[in-house]
């Protein structure tokens, strides 16, 4: 685990929060840090040991794609480094896997996005025909492509918390109609352009979430991570099947095993603590981040 970042710890800036994989530091009153640690979450717990790297490719990732979509909505980023705000100490912690970015109003809805049919999506279709109150198709299958790409909005919740799938409608009274409807077109059109990038490099992203955040002037600003194997399920074109769970370059090695792994002599219950993770599935894991950031900047 040499180099790996479980936790940052900066003396040097004051921490506003730690999310399930972002350390938070206040710079100014008008800029904050973004630190990816190398920290993991499957079923909303975050696991005890970290991925080394994976903080260095998320950054790299979402950097990629801030400067691909830089066309269709404001980003967060400001130009200045994030090692220029940190003691000479510290540049090791933050090197390579933060974002120094812009103070934001966060919307508060997980903007999701969906071009095909998975997991919660493909659950709630069955049992309702619908998503997120989107009437869809009827004889759709699991993984199933979507007639075209539908906004389904979720609730932000705390670490440990469970996101709730919400309908437009409820997103509207959360949060205005007029910003809603901006926050819809806006993820919509985000999710197209992305999607069509990566055919051509040979992966489907099948559904991503956005976040969103208004800036002094009411600006609608893209913020927070976009395009990661974290934020969204990347599938590979070659292993893709209607009917079937794809393969993913995504967390899906750990969901495996902690399905059928055990605490104490018991099945896990998806609380925290969740068990010690064999080095085969963080390593493969990486691995897979590491694949997707290559064939989608190759």
């Amino acid at each position: 685990m040499s180099g790996a970042l479980l936790q940052s710890s900066l003396h040097s800036l004051p921490l506003i929060a730690r999310g399930k994989v972002r350390d938070n530091y206040a710079v100014g009153d008008d800029r904050i840090l973004m630190v990816a640690s190398d920290r993991l979450s499957a079923f909303d717990v975050v696991m005890g040991e970290p991925f080394p790297g994976k903080g260095a490719l998320l950054t790299q990732m979402a950097l990629f794609w801030f400067a691909k979509l830089a066309h269709v909505v404001p980003n967060h980023l400001t130009s200045d480094a994030p090692e220029s705000v940190v003691a000479p100490d510290e540049v090791a912690q933050v090197k390579e896997r933060s974002m120094l970015v812009k103070r934001l109003k966060p919307i508060p809805i997980e903007a999701v996005v969906r071009g095909y049919l998975a997991g919660s999506g493909w659950k709630e279709y069955q049992d309702s025909g619908a998503v997120c109150g989107v009437k869809l198709p009827a004889g759709l299958k699991n993984a199933s492509k979507l007639p075209e790409p539908i906004f389904t909005p979720a609730t932000k919740a705390a670490v440990g918390e469970h996101d709730e799938n919400i309908s437009f409608e409820q997103a509207a009274q959360a949060i205005g109609h007029d910003i809603a409807s901006a926050v819809r077109d806006t993820a919509i059109r985000l999710y197209r352009e992305a999607a069509d990038f990566a055919l051509t490099k040979g992966i489907i992203i099948a559904d991503t979430k956005f976040e969103f955040g208004l800036d002094e002037h009411g600006t609608l600003t893209l913020m927070d991570e976009v395009l990661t194997p974290d934020s969204s399920r990347f599938w590979p074109v070659e292993g893709y099947r209607e009917g079937a769970n794809p393969p993913s370059y995504d967390k899906q090695f750990v969901r495996d095993w902690l399905e059928q792994a055990s605490l104490n002599g018991a099945p896990w219950n998806k609380k925290a603590p969740a068990p010690a993770l064999p080095a085969d599935v963080i390593a493969k894991t990486s691995a897979k981040y590491r694949e997707a950031l290559t064939r989608l900047t190759a």
